[in-house]
């Protein structure tokens, strides 16, 4: 892969930090340099959503590299648990349970801030990296979060995407990672005994991935 700008795009960690790491020490084997785009959903579910939030918000230990991430549909059910009981309880029902045992039961300020302050899309001249996806049947700067956050797409469903390839989580399977026309999921559920894999794509060329990296073994 040396000669090329690179993106790799990561699935939904859920708190699996040992895949994480694998899957890093993967991208950063594969290539000298290039970008992460985390896709959102770091926290909940999984045993060590602290240390997951921890490694990604350090950046990337080896220069040349560059980290970005994406909040997902869990990241805004965490914020949103400070609203009230019921958000609390339908956060900690969603894996928050989890989430606050790694934290020791408080989770600290500049955490909450730094999660509230990440991008729900990237939108690029060949490519969208969203969380969970985009209706293109609504013009591209009228999606809000209740989209790029929580919509499901279809498995086999591939839209046109204003001429854009899209690359999402949040819909696991384990047949992910998986391209179907203009959309890449790399949700392989990690967290529920699948994988964690990411997409790589080439910057400078439009359309789908041009290889995909996994962390961990099937069940």
């Amino acid at each position: 892969m040396n000669g090329r700008r690179l993106t790799f795009a990561v699935g939904d960690i859920h708190g699996c930090l040992a895949q994480l790491d694998t899957l890093l020490d993967a991208i950063e084997s594969s290539a000298p340099g290039g970008r992460v785009i985390f896709l959102g959903d770091l926290v909940d579910r999984g045993p060590e959503s602290r240390g997951v939030v921890e490694r990604i918000m350090a950046g990337p230990p080896k220069a040349g590299w560059q980290w970005m991430t994406l909040k997902g549909n869990h990241e805004d059910m965490l914020l949103a648990a400070r609203k009230g009981h019921a958000e609390m309880s339908s956060w900690l029902m969603n894996g928050g349970d989890e989430t606050l045992d790694s934290y020791g039961g408080a989770i600290p300020l500049s955490h909450l801030v730094w999660m509230a302050e990440l991008p729900s899309i990237i939108v690029e001249p060949y490519r969208i990296f969203v969380h969970a996806g985009v209706d293109d049947a609504i013009p591209l700067e009228e999606q809000d979060d209740d989209i790029l956050l929580w919509m499901r797409t279809e498995p086999n469903y591939s839209g046109h995407y204003w001429g854009r390839h899209v690359c999402h989580g949040h819909t696991p399977s384990r047949s992910n990672p998986r391209t179907v026309g203009n959309r890449t999921n790399v949700d392989s559920g990690a967290v529920f005994g699948g994988v964690l894999s990411c997409a790589v794509f080439d910057d400078d060329v439009p359309g789908g991935p041009i290889d995909f990296l996994i962390a961990g073994r099937r069940r």
